[in-house]
């Protein structure tokens, strides 16, 4: 069954246009369907850096400012750690920001029972997904065979990606070939306790059979740093629970 059309304040910013419709979308009882999705990614299309409260070009010795000279930015070439933006998190969706400095890797990782919607803001990275042929548990950690659904450069401006539970590459890493960032939409959020842990792997290629890989769970990486940062975005957000 076709769902009406999202009817949407197309006043105030393109944040809240993005909540209000992810708050539409995943909030009702039936699954999101295709046309649904669709317009999610369509919306975050239209998304740059400096809707979100970053300057894509600014370096620290150079403050930053938003366009009308009110408001500071993140300095989009100064951010020296992989850093997150928190703008919204509920039950049914969450909304962020990853930036990353030129050389970081961000690793092997799954989203379990996710949709997942991404966009990348600016710069270059270079991202390889993959997604379960055959897998399963043992001795309590995960391996099987995967096959590669990804394994190349995604460069701003491109058409966000989507991935979903068992399809469109659920389980990618990102090494950030400039610095970059991208803009992430979750449905449902990560939650321990709604048994959506955020699970590593390590890779294995298989020589024989290109295309196609082994990969096994792994612990959480140690040299994996992610720290937070305010999100400097358009303000006078509402957010409904």
């Amino acid at each position: 069954m076709i769902q009406p059309t999202m009817d949407l304040d197309m006043e105030g910013s393109k944040v809240q246009r993005l909540y209000d419709a992810c708050n539409h979308v995943f909030a009702q009882k039936e699954l999101p369907n295709f046309l649904q999705i669709q317009s999610l990614k369509n919306l975050l299309d239209t998304f740059e850096a400096v809707d979100v409260g970053i300057d894509e070009f600014s370096f620290h010795r150079s403050p930053s400012s938003s366009p009308d000279g009110t408001k500071e930015l993140i300095c989009g070439q100064g951010v020296t750690e992989i850093t997150y933006i928190h703008i919204h998190e509920c039950d049914n969706f969450s909304i962020g920001i990853f930036c990353f400095p030129a050389g970081a890797i961000f690793p092997l990782h799954d989203h379990p029972k996710m949709t997942v919607l991404s966009k990348v803001l600016y710069g270059s990275m270079y991202a390889k997904a993959y997604d379960w042929v055959k897998v399963e548990k043992s001795s309590s950690r995960t391996i099987g065979l995967a096959r590669t659904v990804e394994n190349g450069i995604r460069s701003a401006p491109c058409e966000p990606s989507i991935l979903y539970p068992k399809s469109g590459g659920n389980i990618h890493s990102f090494t950030a070939l400039t610095p970059c960032a991208i803009l992430d939409v979750l449905s449902p959020p990560y939650s321990e306790e709604h048994g959506r842990p955020s699970t590593y792997f390590s890779e294995f290629p298989i020589p024989a059979l290109p295309g196609y890989i082994v990969l096994e769970e792994r612990d959480l990486p140690g040299d994996l740093v992610v720290i937070g940062a305010p999100y400097l975005g358009p303000d006078h957000l509402t957010f409904y629970e």
